[in-house]
């Protein structure tokens, strides 16, 4: 059986695709990731590109974020109040940031964001199932802490071997670990990596490391499997000679590595008030963690106020340099 957990955090909004108890496909969507894919938004041409192509501008939106615009009309003068369409959202790699891509909004689109995580899952035709904190956690027993885990330490262990993923301003590096036959090992290592981009959410330029396979047929046996465990679309490289494949996948919308592993602050903050809302006791809640994490939750007073509101505690923040990841509350 198929279903979408979902849990309406404070933050941030979760959801997992869960088939027979595991999580197959996991999705953080937070609240500051700017518009979202398909939001129509007034903006100001600010750069015009050569030729009307690779323009910026900037969004009427919390922040005036920039975005990149490919169809400039002639004739638009930098300064011009125009409506754009989000294509995609902006993205955060080691070192630099992305910003979101756009197109000219069609004439008469109304203004307004793009569907949400809610709306987006409830749109697959899968049965979705609300959350709440006072019920029974069923996200953390379909293993999403040991998924998180995963995704934090770019460790993916399975049964005769790992992967290492990590990512990297160029592409995704996949990175297929172990002992004993080799295509035996390659074999089992194509289909964890093609869970692990699926699960994550995995877009852009991904490259699988797998141990070398100097037989022609069974590097195409490892191109077969890829193509059995990887939902389309997507294009790849056959496997070379030095066991390397090069996957290509759309790209719009920050994968599940990007937010954990580049914004280690706001995972940790998420975590800590999803630790939280679970709470049990009366009286002051006190939520302790570093002070990066700390910082981040009070300057954001709605959250505290948002958790105020569903646990009726008052809320009680402690910096402790000794704490390490989420922290706790109690």
């Amino acid at each position: 059986m198929a279903e979408w957990l979902y849990e309406a955090g404070i933050g941030e909004a979760r959801a997992a695709l869960v088939v027979d108890g595991r999580i197959v496909e996991a999705r953080i969507e937070r609240d500051d990731e700017g518009p979202r894919v398909g939001a129509v938004v007034a903006a100001r041409l600010i750069e015009a590109g050569r030729s009307g192509k690779d323009a910026l501008v900037a969004l009427d939106w919390p922040g005036e974020p920039s975005a990149t615009l490919g169809d400039v009309p002639p004739g638009t003068s930098t300064g011009a109040r125009i409506a754009v369409e989000i294509t995609r959202m902006a993205l955060c790699e080691r070192g630099r940031d992305k910003p979101a891509r756009a197109r000219m909004a069609e004439p008469g689109a109304v203004p307004g964001d793009g569907p949400d995580l809610r709306a987006r899952i409830a749109a697959s035709g899968v049965p979705v199932n609300l959350l709440h904190p006072t019920a029974a956690d069923r996200l953390e027993a379909a293993g999403w802490s040991e998924m998180i885990d995963c995704v934090r330490t770019g460790h993916w262990p399975f049964a005769g071997g790992a992967l290492w993923v990590d990512a990297t301003p160029a592409m995704v590096l996949i990175d297929i670990d172990g002992e004993g036959d080799a295509l035996a090992l390659a074999r089992t290592g194509a289909v964890e990596a093609a869970a692990v981009i699926r699960c994550c959410g995995i877009g852009g330029s991904i490259g699988i490391d797998f141990p070398s396979l100097p037989g022609r047929a069974e590097r195409r046996a490892i191109d077969a499997a890829i193509d059995a465990a990887l939902p389309p679309p997507f294009e790849r490289t056959a496997v070379n000679g030095f066991g390397f494949m090069q996957i290509i996948r759309r790209r719009d919308r920050p994968s599940l590595i990007e937010q954990v592993r580049l914004d280690p602050v706001r995972t940790d903050a998420a975590l800590l008030l999803r630790r939280a809302e679970r709470a049990v006791g009366a009286g002051v809640l006190t939520l302790t963690a570093r002070g990066a994490v700390i910082d981040h939750i009070a300057a954001r007073p709605g959250w505290i106020a948002q958790l105020e509101q569903r646990c009726g505690r008052p809320i009680r923040l402690v910096a402790d340099p000794a704490a390490t990841g989420g922290g706790h509350a109690q």
